[in-house]
Parts: structure tokens; sequence; C-alpha cells
């Protein structure tokens, strides 16, 4: 249906703008007998479910005009971008100029060329950090993927520690501070949010900061940001541990049990969860028969012999309580 009314600036300007919306209206059902439409996209044409009326053919197809049979074949033809990210300071939206001389077919090119490319890859980086605030951000995003990938933390723990490094900053918690301990803050947050925490002392093995500026920051953004954090469990330490000591599932399963049957005797009320798990590991690979030494599930846990041994006693006598 075509719009067929005159639009004049006088006063009847109301009425035009409703007889419009009645023809549009109108032209959800049918002409002739007003059943409802239905769009065939195979033939390009609106038809009438009832009466088969084909009220309007030849319409224009919206979706691409090539054919992917299976979903790899649909990624590769596909010509969208990368979806928005928060893990770059410009969520990648902005234009990356890449570094190879070289034109669409593989061809160097000319000298003038190269020289007008790399004005142009410096004014573009100009743009992408036009102020302050945003060459921060850059530094600290960058600082981020580069810990979470030293500590093989997934993609989306270095998402969430983008987002709360972000809040962080539009809430001014940084002066004062430096950006490399509040990025390392805000990671070590997300992993725990995420339920694959890091220790301290493994955060700061990768960080340019201290283990007590970390500890004095975390504090301080937690608080500051509201961050609902439970405590770290001990169970989520076991799994890494066993897999760097190349245990089987079996130790893997009694270490859990261990730790289970520490909590029922509240054994693990203001002790370190590295430290539990570590014990619980090495305790467990006494009772499988997969013995491995305290020095070996030290240096993969990164806490003392000492510590190991404190935790192991611990560990069995909440063991006999419970299964005497």
């Amino acid at each position: 249906m075509t719009d067929t009314t005159i639009r004049r600036y006088t006063n009847e300007n109301e009425t035009d703008v409703d007889e419009t919306t009645e023809e549009a209206d109108e032209g959800l059902v049918c002409p002739e007998c007003g059943g409802s439409l239905l769009s065939d996209s195979e033939r390009g044409e609106t038809v009438c479910e009832d009466c088969g009326l084909v009220v309007e053919e030849d319409e224009i197809d919206p979706g691409p005009e090539w054919r992917a049979f299976d979903s790899k074949e649909k990624d590769q033809k596909s010509r969208v971008g990368a979806p928005t990210t928060n893990m770059m300071h410009d969520k990648g939206l902005s234009t990356n100029i890449g570094w190879q001389d070289k034109d669409a077919y593989g061809n160097s090119l000319s000298s003038r060329q190269r020289e007008k490319m790399q004005r142009l890859r410096t004014w573009n980086e100009r743009f992408r950090t036009r102020d302050s605030k945003e060459r921060n951000l850059k530094q600290a995003l960058g600082e981020i993927d580069r810990m979470a990938s030293a500590l093989g933390l997934p993609e989306n723990v270095r998402e969430t520690a983008s987002v709360i490094y972000r809040r962080a900053l539009d809430e001014d918690l940084l002066p004062g501070r430096s950006i490399e301990g509040v990025s390392t803050s805000s990671l070590y947050a997300a992993a725990r949010q995420a339920g694959t925490p890091r220790s301290l002392d493994e955060i700061a093995n990768v960080s340019r900061v201290d283990k007590d500026e970390i500890a004095r920051t975390y504090r301080y953004v937690v608080r500051e940001l509201s961050l609902e954090i439970q405590p770290a469990d001990p169970e989520s330490y076991v799994p890494r541990f066993a897999s760097d000591l190349d245990l089987s599932e079996e130790v893997e399963r009694r270490a859990r049990q261990l730790l289970k049957n520490a909590k029922e005797e509240g054994v693990h009320s203001g002790k370190s969860p590295v430290g539990l798990a570590a014990a619980a590991v090495y305790a467990a690979s006494l009772l499988t028969n997969e013995k491995v030494t305290q020095s070996e599930v030290s240096e993969v846990a990164n806490i003392s012999e000492v510590t190991i041994r404190n935790r192991y006693h611990e560990l069995l006598e909440a063991e006999d309580s419970v299964h005497p």
C-alpha cells in the first residue's frame, strides 16, 4: 500500500499523520480477506495465509550474497569485525594499521608510500589515545593481559579484571596509587570471583609491584567498589597442583575428600587455602602410593615445606576424627 496522503503545513498535520499510521497498520493484513500475511524468503514474496493472495513480490533480500554449508565456512566468509571487548582501551572499535609495509597483493611499498603509512600510524596512535585517561587505561589493560597470560588465566577472568579496573578509573581510585598496583589487584580479584584463584605469591611473581602493595591495593579496591568476593576455597587449587605434579585423578579425589573432612572439623578456619591444598595433595599422594616429596609440592605451590608438614598432620588428624 502506498502512502497517498498530501502533507500541508497547516493545522491538518495531525490528521495526516494519523491517516498514515492507519495505512501502515492496514499493510500488515491481507487487503482482500483481512487475513495475516506470511513472508516467503525463498521466493521473495509476501502472501496471505488464508486466501493465498500475493501482496508483494521481488522483495529485497537483506542477507549475504554468499552461501555457507557449515559453521567454519560461515566464519571464513563473514565480513564483520571482531566483537567489542573490555580488554582493549577503545573496546576494539578503532582502526589498526598493520606494521608490514606491503599492499593487498603482498608487494612491498615504495619508499614514499612507506613514509606515508608510518605517518598514518603515528596519527592513528595519537587519535586512539587522546588524553591521559586513555593512555592510563591502555597501559593497565596491557599489564592485565600480560600477567593473565603468564598465569594461564582464561579470557573471562581478563574481561572481568578489565571491567574492575575501568570501574576503579571511573570512580577516581587511582590518585596516589600505581597503575601496576591497581591492575594487579583487579586481576587478583577477578581470578577469585571466577573460581580460578591464584595465590598472592604467584601474582607477585609476575607483577611489577611487591606483595605488600598488591594486598594493600586489593583491600582498598574491594572496599571502595563493594566487590562481593568469597574466601578462596582450598579445593579450587587441588586440580592445578595435581596436574603440575603429574598425579592421577585418584590423588585429586582423595585430596578433595581430605579437605572436606577438614572443613567438617573446622581445621580450615584461619589457615591459608594454598597451604591446605598443598598439604592435601601431599597427603593424598602418600595414601594412594603415588609418592611425591615435600620439596616438589612446595615448589609447585610456592609455600614452605614447614607449612606443608604442619597442615599435613592437621589434615590426617581431622581424617581420623571423621573416620576413626
